[in-house]
């Protein structure tokens, strides 16, 4: 099926609440605001790294930087949100970071930063998804990776 033949079966933007029905996580552990494009193959979000998150008070307490695992966690989130946006895995799942290769770190990602993801799907099952991130500080790259999830069932309630 075309991109332009399914696009009508989901919005191409999220804010806020809207991003938490497409994702597990929560804060303090949730790290994309919205989705800013969502389209089959491609997604885009945006994240702002406020100076009261709770790793800046740790992670070089003189020179606070974004770590590099949030980074990719970010995209992976990013990447997450967009699968379950476009219905290519069902809500309510639950993805697991299983390999990250090729990563680069390019830029210092510091508080009040706002960071734009960018994440192409390379292979999507049923099980695993396989997608390649960038992460930029305005037009700067910041960070770029491959990762890989594989996908869980929903938790039952308990």
């Amino acid at each position: 099926m075309s991109e332009q033949a399914t696009s009508a079966t989901w919005k191409d933007k999220y804010e806020g609440a809207e991003v938490e029905t497409l994702l597990p996580h929560r804060k303090p552990f949730l790290f994309v605001d919205r989705l800013t494009s969502v389209k089959d193959h491609h997604t885009e979000g945006e994240v702002t790294f406020t100076d009261d998150m709770w790793f800046f008070k740790g992670h070089f307490p003189q020179y606070p930087i974004v770590p590099g695992v949030i980074l990719v966690e970010t995209m992976a989130q990013c990447g997450g949100a967009g699968l379950v946006a476009t219905g290519k895995v069902p809500q309510g799942g639950l993805f697991f970071l299983v390999g990250v290769d090729e990563t680069k770190f390019r830029r210092q990602v510091r508080p009040g930063d706002t960071l734009r993801i960018e994440v192409e799907n390379k292979r999507v099952s049923t099980r695993m998804a396989i997608q390649h991130g960038k992460a930029f500080v305005g037009d700067e790259l910041a960070a770029e990776a491959e990762f890989r999830c594989v996908m869980g069932p929903a938790p039952s309630a308990t």
